[in-house]
């Protein structure tokens, strides 16, 4: 009997999306512009998704003062860590790496294990706060409002997701200009710029976060549902975005 592989996810295609990137990009544009205008220190948080991309192409084609930067969590991807690479020479930029403190991550791995995030939400969570909750707190450290590349249309835990809010836990402002943006469209810009994306997206991969707690999709599945898959659809945060 020839068991047939599941078709996985690929990245969408929409004339339609494409039609409407003139006054996406303008809209864009005008909102890097006012949070440039409204703040001194700006930085923008980038995971190296698609999306992060799109605001970085922006960044650098507005020649905006923001810095970005990127969390290393010591787990990614090879193809994720190729791709930062990739894409400072692409743009002719730096982005700043922020690394978590090996002396936690060892304490963690002696207490609970080297793959003790399985086990429970909550070493899960552990395991993102070491990972990336605690290297976002330095990266932040010193400037007065940061971007992100989230999208409402992402996860259930997202759908009320502003353009702008106010980080309680940072005590500054945190922008999301991206939030009302769909997920054709920012393909649609991907592919009408030519930016540089993860090589994973090609595998089946719609989010990409740490190797051990990402995996493909199948095609119409919930394009989080690779993340943390283990785990009930409304847990699925690593705690970055509150």
């Amino acid at each position: 009997m020839i068991m047939l592989r599941p078709r996985l996810w690929t990245p969408p295609h929409d004339a339609t999306a494409t039609k409407r990137l003139p006054a996406l990009i303008a809209e864009l544009q005008t909102r890097l512009q006012q949070i440039v205008r409204q703040h001194h220190h700006i930085k923008f948080a980038s995971s190296l998704a698609v999306e992060d991309m799109v605001i970085t192409d922006m960044i650098v084609r507005e020649q905006l003062p923001i810095e970005i930067f990127t969390l290393n969590t010591g787990a990614l991807n090879s193809e994720t860590q190729k791709l930062l690479s990739t894409a400072c020479q692409h743009w002719r930029i730096r982005i700043d790496e922020y690394r978590p403190d090996e002396a936690a991550i060892n304490a963690y791995i002696a207490a609970h294990g080297k793959q003790a995030f399985y086990d429970s939400v909550a070493l899960r969570r552990e395991c993102c706060h070491i990972r990336k909750i605690e290297p976002l707190g330095r990266a932040l450290s010193n400037a007065d409002a940061w971007i992100t590349g989230q999208r409402r249309e992402q996860s259930a835990t997202r759908t009320a997701l502003a353009l702008a809010e106010q980080d309680q836990t940072h005590s500054m402002a945190k922008y999301n200009p991206l939030a009302d943006w769909l997920e054709t469209e920012v393909w649609a810009y991907a592919e009408a710029q030519q930016l540089p994306v993860n090589q994973l997206y090609r595998q089946g991969y719609p989010s990409i976060g740490c190797e051990p707690c990402t995996r493909p999709v199948k095609a119409g599945e919930n394009i989080r549902a690779g993340r943390w898959w283990w785990e009930n659809q409304d847990s699925k945060e690593c705690g970055l975005h509150k």
